[in-house]
């Protein structure tokens, strides 16, 4: 049933009678001396002024901080990880380490040096051109080594070297590339040393059953 717009406004005004639009205010109110203000923010977190303090995840998905050396460093490639190895053929690692993608890889050729068994001394020393250092070459000299290792193009006096033996790096070569058939070590998934090494280790055992399988 259709009604006259003054009808309409006269059962408005019967349904909210007299209501206010503004509320009324204590010019006082809402004002808070600075201890009342430091209590209820105490109590509140800070939550009036936007922050919260002292609120975070909760301990269940909270993860413990990984602590220990991460031989990671930015080069050329982005954040990466040198492994430094001497083997004795293509398929036997004799000892291993790590260094920062950044990192010059004569200082840690220089170590792993003085970690080759002792049995090993008196062998050729077929290393890649980054150890053709003097200092690397007279250290492999010192410890028993026949080094076999071309000189860089810009060498002054460049030296001898028994190319037949030093087309036997590729055996190594070999070996890194089956390494990085792991995806964990291609990507290295791990953030510590200890774990990224304990994979190695793992990936060489399992390249050595693989191997010697019937």
């Amino acid at each position: 049933m259709a009604r006259t717009p003054g009808t309409v406004r006269e059962l408005a005004h019967g349904l909210y009678p007299y209501e206010q639009v503004v509320q009324e205010r204590n010019p006082r109110q809402g004002l808070r001396s600075p201890s009342e203000e430091r209590h209820n923010k105490g109590q509140s977190g800070g939550d009036e002024l936007g922050q919260h303090i002292g609120k975070g995840p909760s301990r269940r998905y909270r993860r413990f901080k990984k602590n220990g050396c991460q031989s990671i460093g930015k080069s050329r490639g982005g954040w990466t990880t040198k492994i430094h190895m001497v083997a004795a053929d293509a398929r036997t690692a004799l000892t291993f380490s790590l260094s920062p993608g950044n990192a010059h890889d004569a200082p840690e050729g220089r170590e792993l040096m003085r970690s080759v068994p002792a049995e090993c001394k008196g062998a050729y020393l077929i290393m890649d051109k980054a150890y053709e250092g003097d200092e690397t070459r007279q250290l492999a000299l010192d410890l028993g080594f026949e080094p076999v290792v071309p000189p860089k193009g810009n060498r002054l006096e460049p030296w001898e070297y028994n190319k037949e033996m030093y087309k036997r790096r590729n055996e190594v070569e070999r070996l890194f590339r089956r390494l990085k058939g792991f995806r964990r070590i291609f990507s290295r998934f791990d953030k510590l040393d200890v774990m990224f090494t304990a994979f190695i280790y793992i990936a060489l055992i399992f390249d050595a059953i693989s191997v010697n399988k019937p």
